[in-house]
């Protein structure tokens, strides 16, 4: 890839956590009727009565001022109970919609930061919520770990509860870097709460990394990578910072964007990191993503069955995930939703009686058929369609976009499917978008522009 093509493809482009992108979705409201006849229709199919579960936790005492995530800033920790109590109303409505108990196959706290609520809390909170479901024997239970503020008691409590696979959020290790990014935490605080999560017996763990932060060079993420390597986590997120100031306000105007790699300098950092990555015995098996040979996602990702949805990669696909808590989002087999995203509009809905919802999107038959095409390209870097598919016109248009990613040495194409070739698995969102109606008229919803964060 020379530097030429890859200011060419270094453009905006959803992360296709959906098809269609959440700023595509049609209806900025969702009747609770509406949403709750889409999930009861997915429970009376077969094997809907299993889910999979998202709670977003959203606390944070400071501001990273990389983070793109929905959070709110305290340092009160009085906000916890408050915040569990409606985190089980929530949940009340939706097990109200089972005849009988749902089997939970996967369940994941995200955030904000999860262990910013004490080990008590979450017992409770987890405890609570378990007592609904019988949990599949397969079950993947994960969560994300900020390594300046879990304590061995959250690792063990989790662990207790069934938990088997934590995530540090680590970005990277140098100073200078974390100065500016507000996220100050040394090798030897990760390696002691990486060991503690071992020692309990933690099967699984896993170390996110970012590159493109602001100041970050080709020594820092050497730098990175070599002290992750003794640790030798399973799994590695190897994730590209997303500027998006527009979207994430103040935080991300800390820095000058003069500050940020940009084009060819960027993408030599992802290259590097992930040539050094693999030499390491590390296996890219999805965007952003790394394992090693042992890690259930290389496994799933030999056996075509690794899945995307909003809690990231998993291996754990099943007709219903539904999401808990402020921002969070639910999907059901033609469906998604997701929450109000203001914390007291959130606390409000829930503590009368009603679904938290903000906005969803009922897909269509023919969207249905292109999030699949997005999922395989996503999931597997190839996807193949049918010459007498009943929106066969549309993919003669698409066909003419692929043709041009295939003359750049982008894809191998065929007539009727397309291979992502291995150098170039970095612009798997651009290839992808070649099936976005919504993107391809760019001016999206009702004339307003929509901007996402560059490929690389």
């Amino acid at each position: 890839m020379n530097n030429e093509l890859i200011a060419k493809y270094n453009i905006p482009v959803p992360r296709y956590t959906s098809f269609p992108a959440v700023p595509f979705w049609k209806k900025e409201e969702m009747s609770e009727m509406q949403w709750k006849q889409s999930v009861i229709n997915t429970i009376h199919k077969e094997d809907g009565n299993s889910l999979s579960i998202y709670i977003h936790l959203p606390f944070c005492e400071s501001l990273c001022t990389f983070c793109g995530c929905h959070k709110y800033i305290t340092k009160q920790h009085s906000v916890e109970v408050n915040y569990i109590q409606a985190l089980l109303k929530e949940w009340a409505i939706y097990t109200s919609f089972f005849a009988k108990k749902p089997v939970l196959k996967g369940l994941h706290l995200g955030g904000g930061t999860p262990t910013f609520f004490s080990p008590e809390n979450l017992d409770m909170l987890l405890s609570n919520l378990l007592k609904q479901v019988d949990i599949a024997p397969n079950c993947s239970f994960s969560f994300e770990g900020d390594p300046n503020n879990t304590t061995k008691e959250h690792l063990q409590t989790l662990y207790s509860l069934g938990f088997r696979r934590v995530s540090f959020g680590v970005q990277d290790y140098s100073p200078i870097v974390q100065k500016v990014i507000n996220r100050v935490q040394s090798f030897a605080q990760v390696q002691k709460v990486h060991n503690w999560a071992k020692e309990i017996g933690y099967s699984h763990v896993s170390h996110d990394l970012i590159f493109g932060l602001p100041k970050q060079t080709i020594c820092a993420i050497a730098k990175s990578i070599d002290l992750t390597m003794r640790l030798k986590p399973e799994r590695i997120s190897l994730y590209s910072y997303a500027h998006v100031p527009w979207v994430k306000g103040v935080g991300q105007r800390a820095f000058s964007e003069k500050d940020l790699p940009q084009n060819a300098a960027k993408r030599t950092l992802y290259e590097f990191a992930k040539q050094k990555l693999l030499a390491y015995g590390y296996v890219e098996v999805g965007m952003d993503h790394f394992a090693l040979p042992t890690d259930e996602l290389f496994r799933a990702y030999q056996n075509n069955t690794v899945h995307r949805n909003f809690m990231g990669y998993t291996t754990a696909k099943t007709p219903l995930l539904i999401g808990l808590g402020m921002s969070a989002i639910s999907e059901t087999e033609g469906a998604y939703s997701q929450n109000q995203k203001n914390l007291q509009d959130y606390l409000d809905a829930v503590n009368a009686g009603k679904l938290p919802l903000q906005r969803g999107h009922f897909l269509s038959a023919e969207e249905l058929e292109l999030k699949e095409q997005v999922l395989n390209i996503m999931c597997r870097f190839e996807t193949s369609w049918s010459a007498t598919s009943n929106i066969a016109a549309y993919y003669k248009q698409v066909n003419k976009k692929l043709k041009l990613l295939a003359k750049d040495g982008i894809i191998k194409l065929d007539d009727d499917r397309l291979k992502i070739h291995p150098e170039a698995k970095m612009f798997v969102r651009n290839v992808a978008a070649c099936f976005d109606p919504y993107y391809n008229n760019i001016e999206g919803l009702e004339g307003k522009p929509v901007r996402f964060s560059a490929t690389v």
